[in-house]
């Protein structure tokens, strides 16, 4: 009892430590009693939905969603959408390079409420929907596309139920429209949500001085016009607004309409993001994390009592010297040290390939580092993505001096070669598959697609900062020199016997690759959850967590299929230990294709494509960053191995 009390207090407590605080990304607002609060709204994003459920239910709250059957945003002003547009035309709010590159598009908007007055069923304006685009509005609601809305910088939530938990978060953005009517039977026309029933929360910093807290809204679907007296709209109508293409006339007018509440709430605009941010299922990740963490463990001493003791052994033997024999017979791991330096095949695309991993390495430390700090708040829109691509371009001096020494190492003489190559190779395969993805963008009618001036800002970064800061660190690299072997390279190479087919370098990488993967496996889950589902991810003290635990697996395996293939006599560890470290993208990529199966269904090809470019993107740069860290691992194991032998 007393050891359940305590995996359940620190169940309860890990998640409070391991959340990150965060610094506020703007100044609080504030407003006095009748002052205008405008709303801003963003791009349509595809929400998650239960098959065969509805979407809305007489309390206000959602069902968690299983299923996503878009991956493309739309923009708010798109016209087929028909929405209300300010009188004065919509102005693009500015936004940061991250924001635009994970696909915000905020505009002003004719919506807006007054501090503390409640206002019932106030017309924003009246819009003629032609009949030839009731298809397309059809379809997005069958999508389960979500409107996005923001008070003060704030999203517009909707209240949603965990299937599991039945916990009540914060979901951004509410349903385009509806399938199903209050009583949960299917409707045989999707219904259009026009009216919306805003509850705004407020607190009260000083006399007359109001700030804005949270803001939820419950949206329905009334034909208001049906039996209005004149254009004024009738809120009370019950009837559902469908716009059915079998019926009669040209087109149908729709009336949106936003009813405004005001409730005051003790949450102080510093914690405002608090129902947005919080972990979902925190005892999921705590145990799925400790559980890591002790297989993690188990493995690294069993793998390090294994090694120490075989290869102590090994180096007990080697170095006795029998006193009836002058020579005595090599065998093991010691046939190969005379080759173990000997240069890989393709030695300039292994150390551009490792510098690149060591880039992205740093990258990914340094973005931990801040978003455990709090600097990248979710207030800060797109500050993650910002940091991300400044911080991969400022370490391109990193990149440089890694593939610059490790070329020099494996007997490399083109080192102008290899900084060119550690300049552009890993960019421009990035930059072109950023091209083609918003190509299909911009087939799809998304509003995601990259501006050409956020384009040309990206290429300002990779030819003004990254290219030069690659080549001071290549020239840091070469005149620090490579790293000498701890053994003398004979000129004849050795000849390697067959090897088992589980010592091959492609088996041997997909059969370690399990483990690490194993490793950060939930926590993918919720990351692909939050990428295509609505909720916010903040559980950086989780990842930061997972992403050290999974390099200490990557690294322990590698040095284990190492050293298995060297005591097999096969010298070539440089390859090896780079796919060995990252076999988990193969896992990577074949889990992204499970999740594609079981929880997305996506229409058209343009669609299938843009997911496949994502996912392919992403076990890239998994393969290199984890590549890098068995690569580095291996080498430090190789020469601690070969050092301490010793060699006649």
């Amino acid at each position: 009892m007393r050891t359940t009390s305590l995996y359940s207090a620190l169940a309860v407590l890990w998640p409070a430590a391991c959340q990150a605080w965060y610094l506020p990304g703007a100044a609080p607002r504030s407003y006095a009693p009748g002052d205008v609060v405008p709303f801003t709204v963003n791009a349509l994003a595809p929400a998650a939905s239960s098959p065969g459920l509805p979407p809305s239910s007489a309390q206000g709250t959602v069902s968690s969603s299983t299923q996503l059957k878009s991956i493309t945003s739309v923009n708010y002003y798109e016209p087929r959408l028909h929405f209300c547009r300010p009188q004065g035309g919509e102005v693009s709010q500015s936004e940061s390079l991250g924001a635009v590159l994970f696909g915000d598009r905020i505009y002003n908007s004719p919506i807006e409420a007054h501090l503390l007055k409640n206002e019932s069923c106030q017309h924003i304006c009246t819009s003629s929907v032609p009949k030839e685009d009731f298809g397309y509005i059809n379809d997005k609601i069958q999508e389960q596309y979500a409107v996005n809305w923001m008070v003060d910088g704030l999203p517009v939530a909707t209240k949603r139920v965990a299937d599991r938990t039945q916990e009540i978060f914060y979901a951004i953005g509410f349903p385009l429209g509806r399938q199903f009517d209050h009583h949960g039977l299917e409707l045989k026309t999707p219904a259009l949500h026009n009216h919306y029933e805003a509850l705004i929360e407020y607190h009260q910093h000083a006399p007359n001085e109001y700030r804005i807290v949270g803001a939820t809204v419950w949206p329905d679907s009334k034909d208001s016009l049906r039996e209005s007296a004149g254009s004024k709209p009738n809120c009370g109508n019950v009837d559902f607004l469908t716009l059915d293409e079998s019926s009669s006339g040209a087109g149908k007018e729709v009336a949106y309409t936003i009813t405004t509440y005001w409730i005051e709430s003790k949450t102080p605009w510093a914690t405002r993001w608090d129902n947005y941010l919080r972990v979902f299922d925190p005892r999921i990740h705590f145990f799925a994390l400790a559980n890591s963490v002790i297989v993690v463990v188990f493995l690294i001493i069993m793998v390090g009592m294994i090694l120490a003791r075989s290869v102590s052994r090994d180096i007990h033997r080697y170095n006795a010297i029998d006193l009836d024999e002058d020579v005595q017979e090599e065998y093991g791991w010691k046939l190969v040290h005379a080759d173990i330096g000997r240069t890989p095949s393709r030695p300039l695309l292994l150390a551009v390939m490792v510098g690149t991993g060591t880039q992205l390495v740093a990258m990914a430390g340094v973005t931990l580092v801040f978003a455990l700090l709090g600097f990248l708040s979710p207030s800060n829109r797109g500050s993650l993505g910002t940091v991300m691509v400044v911080t991969w371009t400022l370490f391109g001096s990193v990149s440089g001096y890694f593939s610059t020494r490790i070329h020099v190492s494996l007997n490399g003489e083109d080192w102008k070669k290899c900084t060119f190559l550690t300049a552009f190779a890993f960019p421009f395969v990035v930059f072109s598959s950023i091209l083609a993805i918003n190509f299909f963008l911009l087939v799809s009618g998304s509003s995601g697609a990259i501006p050409f001036g956020t384009l040309l800002a990206l290429v300002a970064l990779w030819f003004l900062i990254s290219v030069p800061l690659t080549l001071v660190g290549s020239f840091l690299g070469i005149k620090s020199g490579g790293w000498a072997t701890p053994t003398r390279t004979n000129a004849i190479p050795r000849q390697i016997p067959p090897v088992q087919w589980y010592l091959r370098p492609l088996q041997s990488a997909i059969m370690a690759g399990i483990l690490p993967f194993g490793a950060a496996f939930l926590e993918l889950f919720f990351v692909l959850n939050s990428l295509f589902g609505t909720r916010i991810y903040v559980a950086f003290g989780f990842l930061a967590l997972t992403f050290i635990v999974t390099a200490l697996t990557t690294a322990t395996v590698t040095i284990l299929y190492t050293y298995f293939a060297l005591c097999a006599e096969d010298y070539r560890w440089h390859w090896r230990a780079f796919m060995t470290g990252g076999g988990s993208s193969f896992w990577l990529f074949a889990y992204g294709l499970f999740y594609w199966a079981t929880r997305l269904s996506l229409p058209g090809l343009s669609t299938k494509i843009l997911y496949l470019g994502y996912l392919s993107l992403l076990g890239l740069v998994n393969f290199l960053l984890f590549g890098s860290i068995g690569y580095f691992a291996a080498w430090m194991a190789v020469k601690r191995m070969y050092t301490a032998v010793r060699v006649d």
